[in-house]
């Protein structure tokens, strides 16, 4: 018997694939550290390569593990100050609760978000209600598993505007080393994902839409290499023959640099392709 993921889970293992690693058109700097107290202090810097803009965040995070609570305050360079409690297996287990606000004292817009969600064999469910000037929005999601099998469906209700803004449907299949998905959001897009680890040091994915509303289709593929040395190489192309290319160096315990870019295999010879550097250090 297994827990089965979360519906935004489903399919988590391709979408890592083809996004974690490629950070090509800014350079980012991310800077981690924990105090004596056990209070992890996060610092994002990054720079737009092409306009020059700044941009950066603060977190603040604090976790009571006798008690299942995490907290998390954050700020971010657009003046949005962020609080985030979490609490994990306290009443029962599998039960997860959570509260999210943010403020902008510039503007004055606030905005809060309850969550709950309960995990356990053969069930994940999920659900939250975000309160904004405009009304809550509910949103509820469940997914079954059944020896890799996974079927899960999510909905969406704007109760200001009485109309429901989500309405998708899942199906899937994993296991150890591969992970098959399939959804159809609001009856218009048709998705499916395929991940495959080939090997210890090989991983390989793909995916799939289609829009019925303008009958396009897209599509990406690409892989992921593991080297011995800390090194880890991937690449992925889409169906506009754009070529993603991503290096990943441990430089020693705590810090990590990618190298990744992006090729327009189309305009080879115009403006447009991208580079990126990211440097992140823990300690």
């Amino acid at each position: 018997m297994s827990v089965p993921p979360s519906y935004q889970d489903l399919g988590k293992a391709a979408s890592d694939l083809f996004s974690k690693g490629y950070g090509y058109g800014t350079t980012k700097l991310t800077v981690t550290t924990k105090s004596e107290s056990g209070v992890q202090f996060k610092s994002t810097g990054q720079s737009a390569n092409d306009t020059g803009k700044v941009t950066g965040s603060f977190e603040t995070k604090y976790e009571y593990k006798d008690y299942g609570l995490t907290f998390k305050e954050s700020w971010k360079t657009d003046n949005v100050l962020a609080t985030n409690v979490t609490v994990e297996d306290q009443l029962i287990e599998g039960l997860h609760l959570g509260f999210d606000t943010t403020f902008s004292p510039s503007t004055g817009k606030k905005s809060a978000l309850i969550e709950a969600g309960f995990k356990h064999d053969y069930l994940h469910v999920d659900g939250d209600v975000h309160f904004d000037v405009g009304g809550p929005t509910v949103h509820g999601s469940a997914v079954l598993g059944y020896e890799g099998w996974l079927a899960g469906y999510h909905i969406g209700y704007d109760t200001g505007k009485s109309r429901i803004t989500a309405s998708n449907f899942s199906l899937g299949y994993e296991s150890s080393d591969f992970t098959l998905t399939s959804s159809v959001n609001n009856g218009e897009e048709f998705t499916g994902s395929l991940y495959h680890k080939v090997s210890s040091s090989v991983e390989a994915g793909a995916e799939l839409s289609w829009a019925s509303g303008s009958n396009t289709t897209t599509f990406v593929v690409g892989g992921k290499y593991t080297l011995d040395d800390g090194a880890s190489v991937r690449a992925k192309v889409n169906n506009k023959a754009q070529i993603g290319l991503g290096y990943t160096q441990s430089l020693r315990d705590g810090v990590m640099l990618t190298l990744s870019g992006l090729v327009d295999a189309k305009n080879l010879n115009q403006p447009g392709h991208k580079i990126g550097l990211s440097l992140e250090w823990e300690a």
